[in-house]
C-alpha cells in the first residue's frame, strides 16, 4: 500500500530485476541548480543528460525509481505517436512539430544508445518494432506511415501478409510494417539502473518523498514535501500519469488534462523453445492496429508478455486470464495450453486527441503529461531535451511544441467513463477503413 491509497498487484519485472540503490528521504531545506520531480524514464534522463554535461541535479520521487509507470509498462520501445503520424503532427505545431518529430523519429535510439553508453543492465533488445494490420484496408495505415516516417529518415519497411507472417509466426494479420530502430527493454531494470547511472554521475535522488506543492517565487522554483522543500534556479515535473496521485495540490492543471487509465500487463509461463523458436522468432516487439491493442514481446526468461483491458473493473486480474490466453491462442495456435505466471497493472495517460501534453509552467520550469501509451522511447528523448532546456538551448533548437495547460472539463465524469471507450474501440475495430 502506497499513500495514494493503492496497492498494486507485484510484476514480472519486480520479480526479476535486482533492487535498486537505497535513497533516503527528504528531510529539510536542501538547494539545487535544477529540481526534478519523480523518478520515472523522463526524470531519470533529465538528470543523466544534466550530469552528463556537469549540472548539478537533484531528483525528488514519491516512493521508489520505477515505482509508476516508467516500471509497470510493457517495455515496448516504440519510436512514434499511438494515433498521429508526422504530417499530424506538424499541422498542429508547425516548426517546433518538425523538431518534435525528429526527436520521435529517434527516440528509440536514444535510450538504446544511453543503455550501451552506460552500461545499464536493461536486459535491452533493439530488436524493431513491428505494426501488423488487422484488416485487409488497413494496410492503408500502414503504407501512409511508412510513406510519412520513411520520408523523414526513419529506417522503415512496409511488410505484406506473408513478410509479416514469417517476422511472427502468425496468419492472423494481412500486412503491417515494423521500424528496425525498436525494441524491447525490461522497464523496471531500466529505471533503476538508470538512477544508478544518474547517481554515479553526480545526482542526488531522494525517495519516499512526495513532492505537495510547487511555486516560483524570488527567482527560484521552490518544490515542498511533507518532511522538507528544494530551492533551485529551474525545474522538471516528470509525473506524467501520476501527477495528481500523491498531491491534488502539486499541478492541477497538468493532471487534469490527461486521464490516468489502467492497464493490464500479463506474463505466460516460460515456453519451450522449439514452440517459442515459430513465435516472433527475430523477437521484435509487436504491437497491432487494433485500437483495442494486441501486443506481445518476450522476455529475457522465454515468457511472452502481453496485455488486455476490460469495460467493467470488477475482478480484472482473474477475468483477463481466460481472456487473453483465448486471444494468444487464436493469433498462435501452435502455442498450446497457456498458463500466466505474473499479471500485473499500472496507470498510463490518456489525452483526448492522443497528442502529448508539453509546456512551461514558468521560468526555467517544465513539464509534460500525456503518454498516450508510448512512453518509453518518448520519455528518455524527452529528458535530453529538457536537459537542453533548462540550459538555455533556445526555443526555437528544441523539439519540444510547448502549449498552455488546457484542463478537461468535468475531469472527475471522464476519469470514471474512460473504460467504457474500450467498447467503441471494438467497434471501431470490427468495421474496415473506408
Amino acid at each position: 500500500m502506497t499513500s495514494t491509497g493503492v496497492t498494486w498487484p507485484p510484476s514480472l519485472w519486480a520479480a526479476v530485476t535486482p533492487p535498486g540503490p537505497e535513497l533516503p528521504v527528504l528531510h529539510g531545506p536542501e538547494q539545487a541548480e535544477v529540481v526534478v520531480i519523480g523518478a520515472g524514464f523522463t526524470g531519470l534522463s533529465t538528470a543523466i543528460h544534466l550530469r552528463e554535461a556537469g549540472v548539478p541535479v537533484m531528483v525528488v520521487e514519491a516512493a521508489e525509481p520505477g515505482w509508476g509507470a516508467s516500471g509497470r509498462n510493457n517495455g515496448q520501445v516504440i519510436p512514434t505517436l499511438s494515433k498521429h503520424d508526422p504530417s499530424a503532427i506538424v499541422a498542429r505545431h508547425g516548426e517546433a512539430g518538425e523538431r518534435f518529430v525528429a526527436v520521435l523519429r529517434d527516440s528509440a535510439s536514444t535510450l538504446f544508445d544511453l543503455v550501451r553508453r552506460h552500461a545499464i543492465p536493461a536486459e535491452a533488445e533493439q530488436t524493431g518494432w513491428v505494426q501488423p494490420v488487422h484488416t485487409p484496408g488497413r494496410m492503408k495505415v500502414a503504407e501512409k506511415r511508412v510513406r510519412e516516417w520513411g520520408g523523414r529518415g526513419a529506417p522503415v519497411e512496409l511488410l505484406d501478409r506473408a513478410r509479416v507472417r514469417d517476422m511472427l509466426g502468425s496468419e492472423a494479420w494481412h500486412g503491417g510494417w515494423w521500424n528496425r530502430s525498436g525494441g524491447h527493454v525490461n522497464p523496471l531494470a531500466l529505471a533503476r539502473g538508470m538512477a544508478q547511472t544518474a547517481l554515479a554521475l553526480g545526482a542526488r535522488i531522494f525517495a519516499r518523498s512526495p513532492a505537495e506543492r510547487i511555486e516560483h517565487r524570488d527567482g527560484s522554483w521552490v518544490v515542498t514535501t511533507a518532511g522538507g522543500s528544494v530551492t533551485a534556479r529551474a525545474l522538471v515535473l516528470a509525473t506524467n500519469a501520476y501527477t495528481g496521485a500523491f498531491s491534488s495540490e502539486l499541478a492541477p492543471d497538468v493532471a487534469r488534462e490527461m486521464v490516468p487509465t489502467l492497464s493490464w500487463q500479463l506474463a505466460t509461463q516460460p515456453i519451450s523453445h522449439n514452440v517459442a523458436a515459430t513465435i516472433i522468432p527475430g523477437r521484435q516487439a509487436m504491437s497491432d492496429t487494433h485500437g483495442e491493442l494486441y501486443f506481445s514481446r518476450w522476455d529475457a526468461r522465454g515468457r511472452l508478455v502481453t496485455g488486455g483491458a476490460l469495460a467493467l473493473q470488477m475482478d480484472q486480474a482473474r477475468r483477463l486470464r481466460p481472456l487473453i490466453a483465448a486471444r494468444l491462442q487464436r493469433l498462435w495456435p501452435q502455442i498450446g495450453e497457456i498458463r500466466f505466471d505474473h499479471v500485473w497493472s499500472g496507470n498510463l495517460s490518456m489525452t483526448p486527441d492522443y497528442f502529448p501534453r508539453l509546456h512551461r509552467l514558468g521560468p526555467d520550469g517544465y513539464a509534460w503529461a500525456g503518454c498516450n501509451g508510448r512512453a518509453v522511447a518518448l520519455s528518455v528523448a524527452l529528458g535530453r531535451e529538457f536537459a537542453r532546456a533548462v540550459q538555455g538551448t533556445p526555443e526555437t533548437e528544441l523539439g519540444l511544441p510547448f502549449t498552455e495547460p488546457t484542463p478537461m472539463p468535468l475531469h472527475g465524469v471522464a476519469r470514471r467513463v474512460a473504460p467504457l471507450m474500450l467498447m467503441l474501440y471494438r467497434w471501431r475495430d470490427a468495421r474496415e477503413v473506408a
